[in-house]
């Protein structure tokens, strides 16, 4: 299983980036895909995941809600996810994650499911850096 994330990148306040994580070795179409981040001296914060099956499922934090947009492309098997409206708070390395073994469902647990996963799966991040 390998997971690969681009599109960070610097931008100014109310900018907008596309980050994306290219995936392989597990079946794209039925699994949960999700984005973390970790700022510096803070914890990591699940931001948003997605199913990639028809259901199409996706959960948001709070945090994020209204401006972050995460997709999946299956012909490429690549979870995007689009930020919006970038505040200096959204500074951080930015991560995907997925557990194929058991999937799980978009939701405020899956992340911690993810994190406690023996068969867990991380990409290797991609900074984000948003200035005034």
């Amino acid at each position: 299983v390998q997971l690969v994330e681009s599109g960070g990148g610097s931008v100014q306040i109310g900018g907008s980036l596309i980050l994306s994580c290219t995936s392989s070795g597990f079946t794209f179409d039925d699994s949960v895909i999700g984005w973390f981040r970790q700022a510096p001296g803070k914890e990591r914060e699940g931001v948003a995941c997605i199913s990639t099956n028809d259901d199409g499922h996706v959960y948001y934090s709070n945090s994020v809600k209204g401006r972050f947009t995460i997709s999946s492309d299956s012909a490429k098997n690549t979870v995007y996810l689009r930020m919006n409206n970038l505040e200096p708070e959204d500074t951080a390395v930015y991560f995907c994650a997925t557990k194929p073994l058991y999937p799980g469902y978009p939701g405020p647990m899956w992340f911690d499911t993810v994190a406690a996963a023996v068969a867990g799966y991380w990409g290797q991040g991609t900074q984000v850096s948003v200035s005034s």
